[in-house]
């Protein structure tokens, strides 16, 4: 079974200047410090230095190889999701990010697959394009956590989500735009706090809502780093459910047991974290992930699940591919 790694970002080089296409807002951008450097910039600012495997397929496969990653499932950096923007102009925004993915790929269909992005806030659009976007190779949707103040339970989400079990579109959830930033300004805690919460969060919020109840079993949803917070506080969750009746109320069954409805991937960086994940939600339910190439991702690609003597080769190559290939039906 090949290694494949299922949470990975790209950010071109060669960025479209949305400021200047649309005329006004506030939009990611780029400026190239060197051939291997550039920064992401954002709101007249520098936002995030970043190096050539984000936008350059040859430097990736050479670090795919030298980590022994066989095939890596790329997708947009959130900070270009656009939710609160026109959505026409979020529209053209998925699309050339898109269509530069599936360019991308095409250094090595078989080493690099797509996910595309979507114009979320509006949820015609978005299935228009994550249809439009599947039928044109990518392997599946990324998806932020949720939409200015609307959570996964949303209604419109929820009809989103039914769009993409119909059109068998595997789904991974990313965090952005994290919670009370105000409160966050220094030492990346917007990352170290907020992120994991804001995961949890989108969890909940399809748990408590009941939405699974209405949601297809066929719907292949996936959760970044991990889930967040979520497994460590289940027991929380539980506790909370069989005590109050407003936390069930719209939630027929026990929180925990709708860890079969979706998966999460591997990037926790700890073997006590791994070893929770598998007791949460089982060796099956857990997807190598690594989110490449920001270094708060996995540095040493494929370390932690390879080398973790609590776990047996048939869980090892579950995390590490197989889970993954029938997750987005890749024949591998």
């Amino acid at each position: 079974m090949k290694t494949i790694d299922i949470h990975s970002h790209f950010y071109p080089d060669n960025i479209a200047d949305m400021e200047t296409r649309f005329g006004d807002g506030i939009w990611p951008g780029f400026r190239k410090i060197s051939d291997e450097n550039g920064m992401i910039t954002f709101d007249g600012g520098d936002y995030r230095p970043i190096y050539d495997a984000c936008w350059s397929p040859a430097r990736r496969i050479e670090e795919l190889d030298k980590h022994g990653v066989d095939i890596q499932i790329i997708c947009a950096t959130p900070i270009l999701f656009a939710y609160s923007k026109p959505p026409q102009q979020s529209l053209e925004c998925a699309k050339v990010m898109n269509d530069t993915a599936l360019e991308m790929c095409s250094h090595n269909t078989g080493r690099l697959k797509a996910m595309c992005q979507v114009p979320l806030q509006d949820i015609d659009l978005a299935c228009g394009e994550a249809s439009r976007a599947m039928a044109s190779g990518h392997v599946g949707v990324q998806i932020g956590n949720h939409v200015n103040e609307k959570n996964l339970d949303d209604e419109g989400l929820i009809t989103f989500l039914q769009h993409c079990a119909d059109i068998g579109a595997p789904v991974l959830i990313h965090p952005w735009d994290m919670m009370a930033p105000e409160r966050m300004p220094k030492y990346m805690l917007q990352w170290l706090v907020a992120m994991p919460a804001e995961t949890q969060l989108s969890i909940l919020s399809l748990i408590l809502s009941g939405a699974f109840e209405r949601l297809p079993r066929k719907l292949n949803l996936c959760f970044a780093h991990g889930g967040g917070s979520f497994a460590y506080l289940m027991g929380r969750v539980d506790n909370a459910w069989k005590h109050r009746d407003v936390v069930r109320k719209d939630c027929p069954h026990l929180p925990s047991s709708y860890t079969d409805r979706f998966y999460l991937d591997s990037a926790v960086f700890s073997e006590d974290a791994l070893d929770l994940l598998v007791k949460c939600s089982g060796a099956d339910r857990i997807m190598f992930g690594t989110d490449y190439p920001f270094p708060l991702g996995e540095i040493d690609m494929g370390a932690l699940v390879r080398g973790h003597d609590g776990l047996d080769e048939k869980q090892k190559a579950s995390i590490l591919g197989s889970n993954a290939a029938r997750f987005f039906n890749l024949d591998v």
